[in-house]
């Protein structure tokens, strides 16, 4: 098999395709994000909970999460396609592993809370915290793929 399996030309228009989808899903973590903080914040205030947050929240979680999943395994398939070697860029590869395997559990332990006090709720904000910090140094990682 040779390398590169598509045309310099088009892998150059498809890595910026992925970096444009990567950092929108980056940018909607965080606005994902301040909804969950809205709802914790509500929560520990003890005060009327934001149900139309809470609505918002609960159904973008699971998308956002496809969404993040998705984007690695487009970044992965383009470095296939590319060179053939999964760890032509380590650092950006295992800091989308981690992210990946982030929003796999956050999504797990979603699924687990329930109630006003459930135990699950604090590491799931911290996993969310986590993915923050990582979708940050993906970003700066990514730009340096780019260039």
């Amino acid at each position: 098999m040779r390398y590169p399996l598509i045309d310099q030309q088009l892998l150059i228009y498809l890595r910026f395709a992925h970096a444009g989808f990567n950092s929108f899903v980056a940018i909607m973590f965080f606005h994902h994000a301040h909804l969950g903080l809205a709802i914790r914040r509500a929560r520990k205030a003890h005060g009327p909970l934001p149900f139309a947050v809470i609505k918002r929240h609960r159904r973008g979680g699971p998308l956002l999460a496809a969404l993040g999943i998705l984007g690695f395994c487009i970044g992965l398939t383009l470095v296939m396609l590319d060179s053939g070697k999964v760890l032509q860029f380590p650092y950006h590869f295992f800091t989308g592993c981690a992210i990946v395997l982030c929003l796999i559990a956050t999504f797990v332990l979603s699924r687990k809370i329930k109630g006003p006090d459930s135990p699950y709720r604090t590491p799931h904000f911290y996993l969310g915290l986590a993915i923050l910090c990582l979708y940050i140094a993906e970003v700066f990682l990514g730009i340096g793929v780019l260039l």
